[in-house]
């Protein structure tokens, strides 16, 4: 019951971080919705996507928050049927979201917060690669 692969607990836990990450990034976007609007309206006020900014976090939220809940899916998978397929899906939602906010930081000239998505950017990717091992 417990025979489980260095490669799959290395899949489960980086599935939790970043599934914790994302679901508590994409909860507090609803939670405090005008407030992160504003600030990115400001954030993004010299830039092309200053009139873009409401469906743009809309779409990240829903990848953040998609994202993370297929992470914890994946873990229960992997857990109750020894399938990683999930864990796989959510760390492709994951990496495609953190592309599209690299991709908007850098817009925005905002190289300190573009700097700090790198880190979760290679764990995603680590985890990816263990798919391929």
């Amino acid at each position: 019951m417990f025979d489980y692969s260095i490669i799959q607990i290395s899949q489960m836990l980086i599935a939790l971080f970043l599934g914790i990450a994302m679901i508590q990034s994409g909860f507090d976007k609803i939670i405090d919705w005008k407030g992160n609007q504003s600030f990115l309206i400001e954030h993004f006020s010299k830039t092309f996507f200053s009139q873009f900014v409401t469906p743009l976090l809309l779409i990240v939220t829903i990848l953040e928050v998609m994202g993370g809940i297929i992470c914890f899916i994946g873990i229960g998978e992997i857990l109750i049927n020894n399938n990683s397929h999930f864990i796989k899906v959510g760390l492709f939602i994951i990496a495609l979201d953190l592309i599209a906010l690299f991709f908007g930081q850098r817009f925005a000239k905002d190289y300190v917060g573009a700097s700090v998505l790198v880190n979760y950017f290679i764990l995603t990717i680590l985890g990816l690669l263990t798919f391929t091992i």
